[in-house]
């Protein structure tokens, strides 16, 4: 049975409140910690790390139980429902550390209740992923929902890095109320995503094969297990840009203030007038995105969408640092463009090899892949701050409580490296990857 219009969007919806998690353990938690309570950034990236590390530990755990849960509403919404309480109030949680605390019992603070929040991310975005799988199992289908997923995802990315930092405004403070602004959002956008495809199709009956046998099953699908290090790795690269862009904003990005957009980033502040260039290009290339994995194939349009991103991080290199904040921010514009394909092709790609052990088997664990396939994301975005931290730290990077602080020019050199010809490099091994390992093994299984 086809998806309605109103299927397809319901369903992206959740990942607007999704995401905006995302952006907030990526882009701004390792700054709140360096900028404002004054935790030196090699603490902070371990703590950071940490966190996501235990995070990591949870997936297949929760893509297990969502499985072999037997309710009334099927096998994922009532763990998505009660996630997204437990995400809000640990993201809430994270920004409300009362002041005059000491460096170690920020860091302690921030950490208790980033655990709280990955455990709510958990709940909600691995049954949530099992659904793509569920619902359909047409591949253009898939497609379609993924750039409404993407559509909806670019929202969260400008609730998460442009409407937070601009509610935030330079202090802790505002960072606690921008939180308590946003949670409510993200807990509506979750609950009305299940209300709207509760009617949508559903495999209800749990499964009741070992978790051993299903993790076996997983692992024994080759093309999948590539996919998912082959995003890991990309996301390595997105991780290490979003993780620096708090910093570049300080001091890579300064406004002179005789540009077009110097009026708005007088505003908002130069991070979320970049971060919403960076969602304008975002959306405008869902479409393209789309009708290019239609024409090309999935994966030689996320190939090509990899090499474009190369090539947009070597013009910011060269860009910056850079007072014309027009510029950057159209480059931004590019940026968002090109980390569409990086966004919707892969999660359109790993549906149709869950398929495949679908019909080998007869086995529906579509839990048990999503827990799997967002195993290399999470382990990027726990090394990403990490190796952030370290580069930066090694070249004399300064904390503090002021939000800016002068920096040794190494150190800005070191940042401007960091989120621009690194990320390149990664890039450019995911593409050899891609060709070389991932689409002889696909085709074999696909056709």
């Amino acid at each position: 049975m086809a998806l309605s219009m109103g299927q397809k969007a319901g369903w992206g919806l959740a990942d607007m409140g999704i995401v905006v998690f995302v952006v907030v353990k990526q882009l701004l938690i390792l700054a709140f910690l360096t900028n404002y309570l004054g935790v030196p950034i090699g603490m902070a990236g371990a703590v950071t790390t940490g966190i996501l590390v235990f995070d990591i530990i949870t997936d297949p755990i929760l893509g297990w139980l969502s499985d072999r849960t037997n309710s009334r509403w099927g096998r994922r919404a009532p763990w998505m429902v009660i996630g997204a309480l437990v995400l809000a109030a640990g993201t809430i949680g994270i920004f409300a550390a009362p002041g005059g605390m000491s460096p170690i019992s920020s860091a302690l603070w921030v950490g208790a209740f980033f655990v709280v929040a990955t455990i709510g991310f958990t709940m909600v975005a691995i049954p949530y992923g099992a659904t793509a799988g569920e619902m359909t199992q047409d591949p253009k289908e898939r497609s379609v929902m993924t750039a409404w997923r993407m559509a909806f995802a670019s929202l969260g990315i400008l609730i998460g890095g442009a409407l937070i930092p601009a509610l935030a405004g330079d202090s802790r403070e505002g960072f606690a109320f921008a939180a308590m602004v946003v949670a409510p959002v993200m807990v509506l956008a979750i609950w009305a995503s299940v209300f709207i495809t509760r009617k949508a199709p559903r495999i209800n009956t749990p499964s009741s094969i070992s978790p051993v046998r299903m993790l076996s099953l997983v692992f024994e699908n080759k093309a999948f297990v590539v996919l998912t290090l082959l995003y890991g790795v990309m996301t390595l690269s997105v991780a290490l840009i979003t993780a620096g862009l708090p910093f570049a904003a300080l001091y890579l990005i300064m406004d002179d203030g005789a540009t077009a957009l110097s009026g708005m980033a007088g505003g908002l502040g130069v991070l979320s007038t970049m971060f919403a260039m960076f969602v304008i290009g975002s959306i405008l290339s869902q479409a393209f995105w789309v009708y290019a994995s239609a024409r090309l194939s999935k994966s030689v349009a996320l190939a090509f969408g990899l090499a474009l991103y190369i090539v947009l991080l070597f013009g910011l290199y060269s860009a910056l640092p850079n007072t014309n904040v027009t510029i950057i921010a159209m480059l931004f514009v590019i940026a968002g463009m090109t980390n569409g394909s990086y966004q919707q092709i892969p999660w359109a790609m790993y549906p149709d090899l869950m398929d495949v052990t679908r019909r080998d088997t007869g086995e529906a664990i579509e839990g048990a892949f999503s827990g799997l396939w967002l195993f290399g994301q999470k382990v990027a975005n726990a090394l990403a701050p990490l190796l952030l931290a370290a580069i930066l730290g090694g070249y004399g990077w300064k904390e503090t409580t002021e939000g800016r602080v002068d920096q040794l020019p190494e150190a800005i050199t070191a940042l401007q490296v960091s989120i621009t010809l690194v990320p390149a490099a990664i890039f450019a091994v995911a593409i050899l990857a891609l060709f070389l390992i991932y689409r002889p093994m696909a085709r074999r299984v696909l056709g």
